[in-house]
């Protein structure tokens, strides 16, 4: 089975041989194949017991774990790779699990909804109301989405954090790439992508 197209633009990311932490690891799709595919190891942290059966299955080594009590039990750059896929937007506290990501891992990649596509912005500017669609299925009394931002929200955080933005992607809800959505990502794309690091520490030196 062909692997979609946001998974295999993270797999492209990903240095072969590397050790992996992925938050919210859901069945463990993503750390099997990087695994088969790309000879890496880690662990997931997931919190769901039938997606924890279905790691087990698949053979992916998985913790179960509430993501909003903290990653503090990993030492500092544990991992090459601390990976969390369409969970940010879940965090009581993006900002801290973001320093804590790259606190135990040397990059970080994450995917969320972009709640600034066009389609949310028409929702809400000729209907007035919160937008639902295949991207951000639930109504907004009933979802877990606590903290929706847009491709802009999070750069800006990602600034105000110092953390340097490697590379960027975005897809639609079939997992495609098109070319608006690489020239407007905020407009055009439903799911946006980000492979990050800490900024390099400058030092100055007395003359």
């Amino acid at each position: 089975m062909e692997l979609r197209t946001d998974l295999a633009l993270i797999s492209d990311w990903i240095a072969k041989g590397s050790h992996l932490l992925d938050l919210g690891c859901g069945d463990g799709t993503l750390l099997a194949h990087l695994r088969d595919t790309c000879q890496t190891t880690g662990y997931g942290l997931e919190i769901d017991d039938d997606n924890i059966a279905r790691c087990i299955k698949a053979g992916v080594n998985v913790i179960h774990a509430d993501l909003n009590k903290g990653i503090s039990d990993f030492s500092n750059d544990s991992f090459d790779y601390v990976i969390m896929t369409q969970a940010i937007q879940n965090i009581h506290r993006p900002d801290l699990v973001l320093l804590e990501m790259l606190r135990v891992g040397r990059q970080g990649i994450v995917t969320f909804p972009n709640f600034g596509h066009w389609r949310a912005r028409f929702s809400l500017l000729f209907f007035g109301v919160m937008p639902s669609s295949h991207a951000l299925p639930s109504e907004w009394y009933n979802t877990e989405n606590i903290h929706l931002c847009t491709v802009r929200d999070f750069e800006k955080l990602c600034y105000q954090l110092d953390i340097e933005i490697l590379q960027r992607a975005a897809v639609d809800v079939e997992h495609r790439t098109r070319w608006p959505m690489r020239w407007m990502a905020n407009l055009f794309g439903e799911i946006a992508l980000y492979r990050l690091r800490s900024k390099p520490v400058k030092r100055i030196f007395p003359k």
